[in-house]
């Protein structure tokens, strides 16, 4: 079982560890970037990088030449899939899993060395772009050094076995034992090695929640020492936002827009999680808004498949809510395949609709305090209408710049009035649109504006 264990202990050892292991900062590697901060988060737009799957070639080179090309898409922040090698034994498929790691401080020679690492986060620097690594700390592939020099590491069954992390099929990977102080100390240690070697953000840490909270918080404030750093959770527990992470995932809400665009619940039920996230959450806590991510393309299906005509208006709406909107590797190709996880699949980059609507939406993000979301976010107030089954409206606002979002969220044309009074504009199509109490409104399914009050 994993335990929580006393942090002054941790922080003991991990200074020992610290002198014992030199890690020399790449100074060359600095550039004319503002390290990261709260202000820079408030319109933020994140892109998850898959290496393997993002060109022909599959490496760092050839998507760091792509970088210039999420800067058109108002990405700020980009979330490198893990970079490192990758078991061979126990392996799934041809290719094995990035999430099964044999070594947190070498290159996955697949994808290119370590001087293409230090290139990519220069070049997304350059072009006004943060880096975060993947960073697995749950679990190491079954060739990890620490499985023969160090076999404490790991969680043990009844035999004395090392065994894969209970619950889950994951059988391609060790399960590790977060009651080994020197463990935790290695892992620091590990991630520090990235931030000194690379110049890199921060990190996206894998099932952040099926990991002691402690080693989180003491491992964060000790990476702060090095330089400011973006946290990101694959998780949506409130107590990983609280004093280790900066975002975690909005799962519930990536739910909900799932059974909407399925006809299995409605515009109800999106109130209801916003409801929710007033009550779990701080106000500067920040969720991740997505249509799609690696594993919901991957195992539960393309975003055609799960949201089939609402598409497009689900994506609208990731970027209108409060939170950050996710872009995974492909989306902005019209990505209309599920791709094969343990093998090499590559995205064929042809545009189609949804880059130039990205486009948009990039700029509409970036250039609005209205769809601040960061640790000082606009505000979200509901707009009631005739129909509030099927029809959602909700303005944004802040320091008087306003939008609202309105969508007919079913697969039927809706008429109905609003509250709403006076002019707006039209974003996508920079047209007047005009309210009125009096003056009933028709949508066709699925349709919806975003306007500029």
């Amino acid at each position: 079982m994993k335990k929580s264990l006393f942090i002054l202990a941790l922080v003991i050892l991990a200074s020992c560890k610290t002198e014992n292991k030199e890690i020399k900062s790449n100074e060359n590697n600095k550039d004319s970037i503002a390290s990261i901060s709260d202000e820079s988060l408030e319109n933020a737009i994140i892109y998850e990088a898959n290496i393997r799957q993002y060109s022909p070639e599959g490496t760092f080179s050839k998507f760091t030449e792509d970088i210039p090309k999420l800067k058109e898409l108002g990405v700020k922040i980009i979330w490198v899939m893990p970079i490192y090698p990758i078991s061979t034994t126990k392996s799934k498929g041809t290719l094995g899993s990035y999430y099964a790691i044999s070594d947190y401080t070498k290159v996955n020679p697949e994808f290119g060395n370590l001087d293409d690492v230090k290139n990519l986060v220069k070049t997304a620097h350059e072009n006004g772009m943060y880096v975060i690594l993947d960073w697995v700390a749950n679990h190491t592939g079954w060739d990890h050094v620490w499985l023969k020099t160090h076999p404490e590491y790991y969680t043990k069954d009844a035999k004395g076995e090392i065994t894969h992390t209970v619950g889950t099929d994951w059988t391609d990977v060790a399960d590790l034992n977060y009651d080994n102080l020197e463990m935790r100390a290695e892992m620091l240690e590990d991630m520090k090695y990235w931030l000194k070697e690379t110049d890199v953000d921060g990190f996206r840490c894998d099932v952040a929640g099926m990991v002691p909270l402690d080693f989180w918080e003491n491992t964060v404030a000790e990476l702060k020492k090095i330089k400011p750093v973006f946290m990101l959770a694959e998780g949506w527990e409130p107590n990983l936002l609280e004093n280790a992470f900066d975002m975690g995932y909005s799962w519930d809400t990536h739910h909900r827009m799932n059974a909407i665009a399925q006809g299995k619940e409605t515009v109800k039920n999106w109130d209801e999680r916003m409801t929710q996230i007033d009550t779990l959450y701080k106000k500067d806590d920040i969720l991740m808004n997505f249509v799609t991510n690696h594993d919901e393309n991957s195992w539960s299906g393309t975003v055609k498949e799960r949201m089939g005509d609402a598409s497009e208006v689900m994506l609208a709406l990731s970027y209108c809510a409060p939170g950050m909107p996710l872009i995974y590797s492909g989306q902005e190709y019209d990505l209309n395949k599920r791709l094969r996880f343990f093998e090499k699949d590559t995205i064929v980059k042809t545009k189609g609709k949804v880059w130039p609507l990205l486009v948009k939406l990039g700029e509409l993000k970036n250039s609005h305090k209205a769809l601040n979301s960061g640790k000082n976010p606009a505000s979200y107030i509901k707009v009631n209408s005739s129909v509030n089954k099927n029809i959602l409206i909700f303005s944004r606002e802040k320091d008087g710049d306003k939008i609202t979002f309105m969508a007919n969220l079913s697969n039927k044309e809706a008429t109905f009035t609003t509250v709403k009074e006076g002019e707006s504009i039209d974003f996508l199509s920079n047209e007047k649109f005009v309210f009125s109490k009096e003056k009933p409104l028709t949508f066709k399914a699925w349709e919806y504006k975003i306007l500029i009050d």
